[in-house]
Order: structure tokens, then C-alpha cells, then sequence
């Protein structure tokens, strides 16, 4: 076997360790009876109940409005976010204008905007989407400005002495050197969106994955809300990742630089 291979192996092993070891102290507490099965139950249970969810399809149904709902937030909040700290970044006039507005409204928790939406647009789909693209804007907004500001003064120096029009300077080389901080701040909005949209459908739905755990709850179904907890895990970790590979793909002449 080849280092690249047993590193591969490695990485797995180390992986994997925590969360194996966990689940079966997990399982054996509960063999035991050490454990509430009422409160906490069994790592059997709750994959039991994975695969009752799956095969009646109530966990994909409930995943796909959830996800349909993130990508609409998500996609409107991120054009948002980059158009407005695109023009905060490049035009101190703007960022001076909007700075204070943004230093007060960011710092509210996404929870908190739920009742005024709930109030203004109604229980409907809107609502849920309008906290999705609030949570999606902000981290994309900071990101972007960040980004914008930190270019690197001599290539602006350089891109003047040759002459170049503006949009070839901010096609060129203000928006490639921002990239970085661009593709973080959309990593960062998407998991902000995620967990946004089970806050929404907690409190006001009917469908979707977060409706799903809040239903449980008050069913008293806790293998049922361990299954929608983790499925929120996953899809969570999966959106990461591909974020992290489009990160690696779009930035390759970044690490050839370094």
C-alpha cells in the first residue's frame, strides 16, 4: 500500500473514530437501560425510524420544500448581497450613506425578524423565504465589501497608469481579487440559510423538515426529531462541501500563487 493510499485511510479512520465510538457507548447505555428511551432514544431506534421516514417518502417530501425554499432565499439574498456591497466597496459615498443602516440592522438575530414577517406578508411561503434571504444577505454583504476594499492598491496603481476603463478594472482585477472573500461569504450565507429556513418552519408551516421536527416534539417522537436533526446535519455538511470544492475550482490560480 502507497503513503497516498494509507493516508486516504488515515483521514477515514480519524473521521469516523469520534462519532463510531460515541454511537456505540450510545447503544450499549442503552442495552443497559442506563438510558431513557422516552428522552434519548437508541441509535437502533433512531435508524429504524430512518428507514420508516424513507420508505414512506415523509423525509424526502419534507427535505425537498425545505431545500427548494433555501435555494429561492439563498439565490435572491446572495444577488442582493453581492449588487449592494459591490456598491458599498467601490463608492465610499454609498458605504458612508448605508454603513450606519448596516451596523444597526445586523446584529438583529434572524429569529427576531419572523413575527414582523409573519405580520407583514402572512404564514404563506413568503415569509419563510423573506427569513431565508435575510440570513443569506448579510454574511454575502460583508464579505463582498471586505473583499472589494482589500484589492491590492498596486494593481489599481498599474490598471490607471495604463489607462484602463473602469469596468475592465472592476472586471479585471477588482473582482478577481475579491473572489476569495466573495466565495466565503457565500459559503457562510448558505449555512446561515439552511438553519434559517427550520427556524421559519418551526414556527409558522405545515411541510417541510423543521414542521416536521416541531410535530414530533409534540407527538412525543424524539427518534423522529433525532432523524430531522441529522438529516439537517447532513445536508448541511453536503452544502459545505460544495462550497469548498467550487472554492478549490474557481481559486486554483490563487493557491498555484501561493
Amino acid at each position: 500500500m502507497n503513503k497516498k493510499n494509507k493516508s486516504i485511510l488515515g483521514n477515514i479512520f480519524y473521521t469516523l473514530l469520534a462519532p463510531v465510538v460515541i454511537i456505540l457507548v450510545w447503544q450499549l447505555a442503552s442495552n443497559a437501560g442506563w438510558i431513557n428511551s422516552t428522552i434519548l432514544p437508541s441509535p437502533e431506534k433512531i435508524v429504524e425510524k430512518l428507514i420508516q421516514l424513507i420508505a414512506n417518502k415523509k423525509l424526502f417530501i419534507n427535505l425537498g420544500i425545505s431545500i427548494w425554499r433555501v435555494v429561492q432565499g439563498f439565490l435572491i439574498g446572495s444577488i442582493l448581497g453581492l449588487i449592494l456591497g459591490t456598491l458599498m466597496g467601490l463608492f465610499a459615498k454609498v458605504n458612508r450613506i448605508l454603513n450606519s443602516l448596516v451596523g444597526i440592522l445586523r446584529p438583529v438575530p434572524m429569529i427576531a425578524w419572523i413575527p414582523l414577517l409573519i405580520l407583514w406578508i402572512g404564514i404563506g411561503e413568503g415569509s419563510k423565504v423573506a427569513v431565508i434571504i435575510i440570513g443569506t444577505f448579510w454574511p454575502v454583504l460583508i464579505n463582498t465589501i471586505q473583499g472589494i476594499k482589500s484589492t491590492d492598491v498596486k494593481l489599481l496603481e498599474v490598471a490607471t497608469i495604463l489607462e484602463k476603463k473602469r469596468w475592465i478594472v472592476l472586471a479585471k482585477v477588482i473582482l478577481p481579487s475579491a473572489l476569495p472573500s466573495i466565495i466565503t461569504g457565500l459559503r457562510l450565507g448558505s449555512g446561515t440559510a439552511w438553519s434559517c429556513v427550520v427556524a421559519a418552519e418551526m414556527i409558522a408551516a405545515s411541510k417541510g423538515i423543521g414542521y416536521m421536527i416541531m410535530y414530533a416534539r409534540e407527538m412525543s417522537q424524539p427518534a423522529t426529531i433525532f432523524v430531522g436533526v441529522f438529516s439537517i446535519g447532513v445536508i448541511g455538511l453536503l452544502i459545505d462541501k460544495g462550497f469548498l470544492k467550487l472554492e478549490r475550482h474557481l481559486l486554483r490560480w490563487n493557491r498555484m500563487d501561493e
